[in-house]
């Protein structure tokens, strides 16, 4: 099987392979028209100077439609560290299909329980003794959050933060880590997280929580992030293709059967179980046709970043993008945008930037990449922008994208209709 790898997220990494150099091309002739605002987004935010960050509004709600079409019927818990943006969180909430989110801090839950969000769920464990502290101790937020666990010392650190007299019960999901293992386990393929793999592992953790005072086991999550957010349908790569489908067909069909039987385990010990969340945006029709699933986690499907391009059972619309000003033409074919270096989290490489989307035809300069201040931008295009004109980009993740403005424009066909914060916009940095 061809090598290669997936981050803590799931998403898949491929081999780092810079674009050529171009062909020289011929500079267009003063005053000769460059017509790089032909498109719907330059148009759109015409009466606004770039850096900026946009979601077009019109694919967004197409790719939530296309979500719940996919999850037939099962509810979507949102994941917010795809989302990061809390009015987008508010406006897909308010769809049909869609129930709760799915939280990447414990300080994050609180600030959204506190907004008014009802049913957050922590999709990693945490050691913030001051948010634990604050949860045990307030009986609307207990009410709201749940933590996950999969570690009894994690219980521990939870009882350690409580303050004396804080009675609030504490919520608690566990994780079953999906990983498809094979020869004993010498090839694994999946993320590292839990280290609960087995049913008899969660039959235990699941009764030493229902033996702790303070505690209620509520629910079991397994993000298959192998399945659910490493590509198909790679572009070129019709072999590595063909062995992802064939991992990812053997992956589910064990996952399945262990997952049905995790979760036997666990309702063994507590009956009324109120949730098992699985699968991701590529395996949303995949986990949903499972019956010991009852929901299913999105996000990315919602943005469409460029990692969620190669994929064959889905093909959503660019959603959320951003832009950055020419301020520079060095020569024939060659224009400098400001700034761009905005790299995606996981294992380094070119799948990891962000990627120059429109105008049509432009890459990077092998030599120099996207810049933290500049980037060089090659092609045949390059000739039809101005100083001043934007070109706009795709990021490699969904939520990350968030992490570099304050603010999203919010556009419905050719217009700007509204401007919201990020969660760095209203001062929030999680992580």
């Amino acid at each position: 099987m061809p090598q290669y790898t997936a981050d803590a997220d799931g998403e898949t990494s491929l081999p780092p392979a810079f674009n050529s150099l171009p062909d020289s091309s011929t500079p267009l002739a003063q005053g000769e028209p460059r017509g790089a605002g032909e498109n719907p987004l330059s148009r759109a935010t015409a009466h606004l100077d770039a850096p900026l960050a946009v979601v077009d509004l019109q694919a967004f709600d197409a790719n939530a439609a296309d979500l719940v079409r996919r999850a037939h019927g099962k509810p979507i818990r949102v994941a917010s560290k795809s989302v990061r943006c809390r009015a987008l969180l508010e406006r897909v909430l308010a769809r049909d299909g869609f129930a709760g989110i799915m939280s990447f801090t414990l300080e994050e839950s609180l600030w959204l329980a506190r907004s008014g969000f009802s049913d957050v769920l922590l999709a990693y464990p945490s050691a913030d003794r001051a948010g634990f502290a604050e949860l045990s101790a307030d009986p609307g937020l207990a009410a709201a959050v749940t933590v996950m666990v999969d570690d009894p010392v994690q219980l521990d650190l939870i009882d350690a933060a409580r303050p004396a007299g804080a009675g609030e019960e504490i919520r608690v999901c566990l994780e079953l880590d999906t990983s498809y293992q094979v020869l004993g386990g010498k090839v694994r393929v999946g993320a590292r997280r839990s280290p609960l793999r087995t049913p008899a592992q969660l039959g235990a953790l699941a009764r030493a929580v229902a033996r702790r005072p303070g505690f209620r086991l509520v629910g079991l999550m397994a993000y298959e992030g192998h399945v659910a957010g490493v590509g198909d349908e790679v572009a070129g790569k019709p072999v590595f293709s063909r062995a992802i489908r064939m991992m990812q067909a053997a992956a589910r069909k064990e996952l399945a059967r262990r997952r049905w039987e995790a979760v036997r385990a666990v309702r063994a010990v507590a009956p009324r179980l109120e949730f098992v969340n699985g699968g991701g945006t590529g395996s949303v029709q995949h986990t949903a046709a499972e019956a010991a699933v009852t929901e299913i986690a999105a996000g990315s499907g919602l943005y469409v970043p460029r990692l969620f391009d190669n994929f064959r059972s889905f093909s959503g619309r660019p959603a959320a993008l951003f832009a950055q000003p020419v301020v520079r033409r060095p020569g024939p074919g060659v224009v400098t945008v400001l700034g761009g270096g905005y790299p995606a989290s996981g294992a380094a490489g070119a799948d990891r930037l962000p990627e120059p989307y429109l105008p049509a035809g432009l890459r990077y300069d092998p030599q120099e990449g996207p810049g933290e201040v500049q980037t060089p931008l090659l092609g045949a295009a390059a000739d039809g922008l101005a100083i001043g004109d934007k070109v706009w980009f795709r990021h490699a993740k969904a939520g990350e994208l968030c992490e570099r403005f304050a603010q999203l424009q919010l556009i419905d066909g050719d217009r700007v209709v509204a401007t919201v914060p990020t969660y760095r916009g209203e001062g929030r940095t999680f992580l």
